[in-house]
């Protein structure tokens, strides 16, 4: 038989315990298990703790603002985004939804069972807010936002060049083009009176030409498919050759002096000369050009470009002129003028249309960015130094750009914000020649202190994005 003990209180008491020894006391709305080890004559201060449990209502998330209190506007310049993740991580997605049991303290006050406060929950409702997601903390709520992405760390450039060769007799002339990197990983270089050819995968070097002791290489360019080169001289020749075979194709005439730039598009080779002319030549055609574009500059053409389209081409001279040209039309089409010194340096944008970018010389020293379909001038940077090359990196949306007086610097630049990557130096005198590798990823530039250089400063080719992601990094 149970003992009348027993049945009054539902509980089974070691010896020497009664039922007054065993106490529920509350202490500002918490619950605290007292038991008494002594006899029942004992006096409190005997009594030691057992364990502590907190009432929700009595918990400090108020303190740390983890509940939103009603009616409070939020704090001007709060964390709120800190916030929103401590509690989404904590206490799931729906702990905003959460308020306090009416009365603050109420002992009894039911909760929903599906509000358990202690319990880990990812989000995956595809309508949070949060500019800070789970995601970026190892879980993945399909939640995607610009502001959600880690902010990327600067590409970093190696400001050493990986390979230096020497390149006697580089001539220290501004308006030449004596460098040239082919599509077939061939560069070529004219020095003096020779162009010689340099392998780059096993770095075997070939003379191609010997121009003789009374004539001089004063530009070459490959074709794009980099079979074959012209070589222009300074008398005023243009020289085709196989460049497989070292052999000469065809020889052009037609300029009566020096023939500084060459261009060539998929089918025609533009030359550009000191007789401030600007002829087209076809090797299918049997007459040293096809058509010759006169009337445009006033001075020495020392820059010359086709657009990727071989729709349009730009010019540049020593007269202080950048023109744009069209395939039929044998007055230029454009005629900007806002470069206050000698424009050799230009490039077209290989990622938008009509995009075209110049440099200009000591007095300019400016870059400058045309939107070839209207004529309006998107932008202008001032370098601070003489811009004697650009180029376009095709595998991202940034350009290179190469100085003479004062710095003799290299540099990298993100457009369209037009930031600064890299600054690179090592030439002793201006850094008049530049060429990009086949891949895109190493540039070569030639000085008139008789070194080739050779830098990383592209990223590879990446994975094909949209239009409006290439625009925008």
């Amino acid at each position: 038989m149970d003992s009348p003990q027993t049945r009054k209180t539902g509980l089974n008491l070691p010896s020497g315990m009664n039922e007054t020894s065993l106490r529920l006391e509350t202490f500002s709305g918490s619950f605290r298990a007292i038991s008494s080890l002594s006899s029942p004559s004992s006096s409190r201060s005997s009594t030691c703790s057992d364990r502590f449990i907190p009432c929700r209502s009595s918990s400090r998330l108020h303190t740390f603002e983890l509940i939103e209190k009603k009616g409070s506007p939020a704090k001007e310049g709060g964390n709120e985004a800190y916030n929103r993740l401590l509690k989404s991580e904590l206490f799931g997605a729906d702990f905003g939804t959460f308020s306090s049991p009416a009365g603050g303290g109420a002992q009894g006050s039911p909760m929903s069972p599906n509000k358990n406060i202690l319990r880990f929950k990812t989000d995956h409702s595809p309508g949070t807010n949060s500019p800070y997601s789970p995601s970026i903390l190892g879980h993945d709520n399909g939640f995607s936002s610009e502001s959600s992405t880690p902010p990327k760390m600067p590409r970093k450039v190696p400001k050493t060049p990986h390979k230096v060769l020497d390149a006697p007799s580089l001539q220290d002339d501004f308006y030449l083009n004596l460098v040239d990197w082919s599509s077939q990983n061939v560069l070529a270089v004219g020095l003096g009176t020779c162009v010689y050819l340099w392998t780059a995968s096993n770095s075997k070097v070939t003379k191609l030409c010997d121009l003789g002791p009374n004539d001089s290489v004063s530009s070459v360019q490959w074709t794009r498919e980099g079979s074959f080169i012209s070589v222009g001289t300074n008398l005023g020749q243009v020289q085709v050759w196989d460049g497989m075979q070292c052999k000469k194709v065809r020889t052009f005439g037609g300029h009566q002096t020096r023939t500084g730039v060459l261009a060539w598009n998929s089918r025609i080779l533009s030359s550009g000369g000191r007789d401030r002319n600007i002829l087209q030549h076809d090797l299918r055609v049997s007459s040293d050009f096809i058509s010759k574009l006169v009337g445009g500059h006033k001075s020495e053409v020392c820059g010359l470009k086709w657009s990727h389209d071989d729709r349009e081409l730009a010019s540049g001279g020593n007269d202080n002129q950048l023109l744009v040209w069209n395939q039929h039309s044998q007055q230029p089409i454009l005629r900007l003028t806002e470069h206050t010194a000698a424009v050799k340096a230009i490039t077209w944008s290989p990622h938008q249309s009509s995009l075209l970018a110049s440099g200009g010389g000591t007095a300019d020293r400016c870059i400058r960015f045309w939107n070839t379909a209207n004529g309006h001038q998107l932008n202008s940077i001032d370098t601070g130094s003489q811009v004697c090359n650009l180029a376009w990196s095709k595998n991202v949306n940034e350009l290179v750009s190469t100085h003479g007086y004062s710095q003799n610097q290299i540099m990298v630049w993100k457009y369209p914000s037009m930031a600064k990557v890299a600054t690179l130096t090592g030439h002793s005198l201006r850094v008049l020649y530049l060429a990009m590798s086949p891949d895109g990823q190493t540039i070569v530039t030639g000085a008139g202190d008789e070194t080739l250089r050779f830098w990383n400063v592209f990223p590879s080719m990446r994975a094909p994005v949209s239009m409006e992601e290439t625009l925008m990094r």
